[in-house]
């Protein structure tokens, strides 16, 4: 699948845009732990060449970002693009479909049941927005090394923690973490932290219209819900 992975990115142009994000990070004097790049996907072309490949990223895209990692990796080194980068870890990959297979089980609709959306694929969600937060700042990635200067891993990016998605803050950057090797405190490293940016927006079910116009359902009662959407 790496080998697809490859040949996607070259006949889609999404090689092309990679180096060039590359030529950015390398350029820049800002030392990252991090070093994120978003990777424009069309399912259905995917799918034409190679069938599981293409199923791979639609129900397990975080597994599939790793491929994309590994298959990114691997040309950052082959082609020199970044000097700083030293481990695969440090790679961030966002899977960012163009569209979704038009089939029900493919759109989130919370006014239905049973509510079956364990998976942490890629589904679509219509809505209206009621209310919009400020523009925060989240940690994408940060580097943490062991307190024990005797240690191998006080040194280097043997531990990097990258935001997943559906993951609280605490589970990126915490006061808690200890090194697998001795045992010892990990401390976060602050100038390789990377920030973004994150908004919370309130949505409502479009339904809710019908409701506004005064529409009439057999149902006895309804009730209408918002919930809540992060953007990153």
């Amino acid at each position: 699948m790496r080998e697809i992975a490859l040949v996607y990115l070259d006949r889609s142009g999404g090689l092309q845009k990679f180096v060039h994000d590359c030529k950015k990070y390398n350029d820049s004097k800002q030392s990252y732990a991090v070093y994120r790049f978003i990777i424009s996907i069309n399912p259905s072309d995917i799918a034409e060449l190679d069938a599981t490949l293409g199923n791979y990223i639609l129900h397990n895209p975080i597994q599939a970002a790793q491929i994309f990692q590994s298959v990114c990796f691997v040309a950052i080194q082959t082609l020199s693009l970044i000097e700083q980068l030293q481990t695969e870890a440090q790679i961030s990959i966002v899977l960012k479909p163009t569209h979704l297979p038009p089939l029900p089980s493919y759109v989130l609709s919370l006014s239905a049941f049973p509510f079956d959306y364990t998976s942490q694929r890629f589904y679509m969600s219509e809505g209206i927005a009621i209310a919009m937060g400020t523009v925060t700042k989240y940690t994408q990635g940060a580097r943490f090394l062991c307190t024990e200067d005797t240690c191998p891993f006080s040194e280097g990016f043997s531990y990097i923690r990258v935001h997943m998605p559906g993951a609280t803050e605490s589970a990126t950057v915490r006061n808690d973490f200890v090194c697998s090797l001795c045992s010892s405190p990990l401390q976060e490293d602050m100038k390789f932290r990377v920030l973004g940016d994150k908004q919370v927006v309130e949505m409502i079910d479009a339904k809710v219209l019908n409701a506004l116009k005064g529409f009439s359902s057999h149902k006895s009662h309804f009730r209408i819900q918002t919930f809540t959407v992060f953007l990153r």
